[in-house]
């Protein structure tokens, strides 16, 4: 007969392995950007050789806006993977260590629940994904509300062309500044990792059991 607890914990590898395709795609795959709609090439605000000035600008932070997308998603993905799976975790765990008998795979299944919520919790906060989310998410954001008021009122930048075209390259510059200072500051650590994991309660429950 086989043993209802080695059964679980079969679903519950291929449940978690299966549910971490969809991020696993946006690491190795990116994330295709959204159609913005007529851009600068057709605006009737500006003269032709500010239309061009500005489509050559977004062509070249075309690539830095796909990596801001790409990293966001990612970023997403993970919280949310990580809260799929910890916040049920943590309410079940007290339970399946009193359901715990001996002969069968019942300890390994707690084993195994606890070592998988503690590694996500852990990664979670070495890797600081909220706070890397929200500057991805951030950085593209901000940058399409300059685009589209470049678009759509242009006077907002300034009086004059010559005066709305410095202002938006400006400002464009600026948050690309921001961004990357905030990527510096989220960049995680080997040794912010191994603390997070040593000190998890989680962690301390598994080696218990």
């Amino acid at each position: 007969m086989t043993d209802p607890w080695l059964t679980a914990i079969i679903a519950y590898v291929v449940a978690a392995v299966g549910s971490f395709i969809p991020t696993l795609l946006a690491i190795l795959r990116g994330v295709t950007p959204h159609d913005g709609g007529a851009s600068f090439d057709k605006s009737p605000h500006f003269s032709d050789e500010a239309r061009t000035r500005l489509s050559q600008h977004f062509s070249r932070i075309a690539g830095t806006l796909g990596f801001w997308k790409k990293q966001a998603e990612i970023f997403r993905r993970l919280h949310y993977y990580t809260l799929f799976w910890t916040v049920p975790a943590t309410v079940i765990i007290p339970f399946l260590v009193q359901a715990i008998e001996p002969g069968n795979a019942s300890k390994w299944m707690v084993t195994l629940v606890s070592a998988h919520t503690a590694i996500l919790l852990s990664f979670h906060k070495a890797l600081k994904v909220d706070s890397n989310f929200r500057t991805w998410r951030e950085g593209e954001s901000n940058f399409y509300d300059f685009y589209r008021r470049m678009l759509d009122r242009p006077h907002m930048f300034g009086e004059s062309e010559e005066q709305q075209l410095a202002a938006y390259f400006d400002a464009v510059e600026n948050l690309r500044s921001f961004i990357r200072n905030r990527e510096i500051d989220n960049t995680p650590s080997v040794e912010e990792a191994q603390k997070q994991l040593q000190k998890d309660p989680l962690t301390r429950t598994e080696k218990t059991v």
